[in-house]
């Protein structure tokens, strides 16, 4: 995990999207334990408190599971939930700015696809 946090969002928050993209990426499997609030905490200067309360928010989210005495493990069907709802949020969320920037820029299809961004700007009489 990045050690860097930004003032945008409350330190819980951040802690709660890295696990999820930790969780997207494979790092975390399901079945497998997070780190203890206590690691994290001293691994990352914060408060027990503040792991603890992101942490919190993925249980209630029902994608982490408390073991008692055991510590806390990402669920199975974890991943395929995340998915399901980040794919939606990104669809209604980022998706509409970033289309609007495409149009904007004039960048057709195989630009995006290929990277290169080559294709000539569109002519006035063509907007």
């Amino acid at each position: 995990m990045d050690r860097e946090w930004n003032d945008n969002q409350p330190i819980y928050r951040q802690l709660r999207d890295r696990v999820v993209a930790m969780i997207l990426d494979g790092v975390l499997k399901e079945g497998d334990p997070l780190p203890s609030v206590r690691t994290v905490a001293a691994d990352y200067r914060l408060n027990p408190l503040t792991v603890l309360k992101g942490y919190q928010e993925l249980v209630d989210e029902e994608l982490v599971e408390k073991k008692r005495g055991l510590g806390m493990y990402v669920k199975d069907g974890a991943r395929t939930l995340l998915l399901k709802g980040e794919r939606q949020k990104f669809l209604s969320e980022e998706w509409p700015r970033v289309q609007a920037t495409i149009q904007r820029l004039g960048l057709k299809a195989e630009d995006l696809l290929n990277g290169t961004g080559n294709s000539k700007p569109p002519k006035k009489e063509d907007r």
